[in-house]
């Protein structure tokens, strides 16, 4: 009897240790408002994501706005951008998040083609031939543009104008791309239908933080993108909120929020920089990988499980 007693608790114990470590069934998926820390390899999904059964559907529109000079520390938690912080409850939220250099036009470029072309300044009149983001599009049948607010004519070469500073965009500088995607913000259609697959909104000094206040710049981007936000929940299309630099502090951490259709709400802890963005926008639409983008990862865990 001693001997059956001694049997029954071992095998109880061993019973005991191996539910322990099998641990509860799920799926893995972060839900909604989670920290995501583990992220799960997204595979480039091309043109064809949503037929295909891939992690991610392809949008229709990513609408990627720059800020100026401010660090998350400066934004995250500040009573004077309640609009922003507003975002990171409605999308993906990237606490560690980083501009890639110093002053503002080497991460514009960065951003733009994966390498600052050799510009360490704020120097205007440059001129550039290789791919980036908008040549890749066009020549994959996708569209560009990018919108500035104070560009004085479809096209302008301008270094300034009122407030706008060709510095913040970058696009001008490329030899490859039609003049025609180089537009004012106040061509940003009210049909949102009518934007190109991707485009950027660059506001003027005065909205951007640069020259004007936290509470100026939040006020503007309610006004102009908010409504774009609320339709691209539901029509398959994505903002992008970022900053070119922190305030000059060594870190250069800055915020990143993405909202749109599909896009997980969670606060996400991957390192990410300038590079990993576009290298998610390479990989979303089948592009070639720019400069330093061919060592930088894809943003993870960005999409809700389908």
């Amino acid at each position: 009897m001693l001997m059956h007693m001694r049997k029954f608790s071992i095998l109880f114990v061993l019973l005991s240790i191996l539910c322990s470590c099998a641990g509860p069934k799920g799926t893995g998926q972060a839900e909604a408002g989670e920290r995501v820390s583990k992220p799960q390899t997204m595979k480039p999904v091309g043109q064809n994501a949503a037929q295909s059964g891939k992690t991610a559907k392809v949008p229709d529109h990513v609408v990627i706005v720059v800020e100026e000079n401010h660090s998350r520390q400066n934004i995250i938690g500040n009573r004077a951008a309640p609009y922003m912080n507003s975002l990171t409850k409605q999308g993906a939220y990237f606490t560690e998040s980083y501009a890639n250099a110093h002053p503002s036009q080497p991460n514009y470029l960065i951003l733009f083609s994966g390498s600052d072309q050799g510009v360490h300044n704020d120097s205007c009149g440059h001129t550039f031939t290789v791919p980036n983001l908008a040549s890749e599009l066009f020549k994959h049948k996708f569209t560009f543009a990018g919108y500035s607010e104070d560009l004085p004519s479809v096209g302008s070469t301008v270094c300034t104008n009122k407030s706008y500073g060709r510095k913040h965009s970058p696009w001008v500088n490329f030899t490859n791309i039609p003049k025609s995607a180089n537009r004012r913000f106040t061509d940003f259609p009210a049909d949102y239908t009518q934007l190109p697959t991707v485009s950027f909104v660059i506001p003027n000094l005065d909205h951007d933080m640069h020259d004007g206040t936290i509470q100026s710049a939040d006020k503007w981007l309610k006004q102009n993108m908010g409504p774009y936000v609320e339709w691209a929940k539901s029509h398959n299309s994505v903002l992008i909120l970022t900053w070119d630099e922190d305030d000059y502090g060594s870190r250069n951490h800055i915020p990143t929020i993405i909202v749109g259709d599909h896009i997980r709400q969670a606060v996400f802890d991957q390192n990410i920089t300038h590079l990993n963005v576009l290298r998610t926008m390479e990989d979303l639409y089948g592009l070639s990988h720019l400069g330093r983008t061919s060592g930088s990862e894809p943003i993870r865990n960005l999409w809700k499980p389908s």
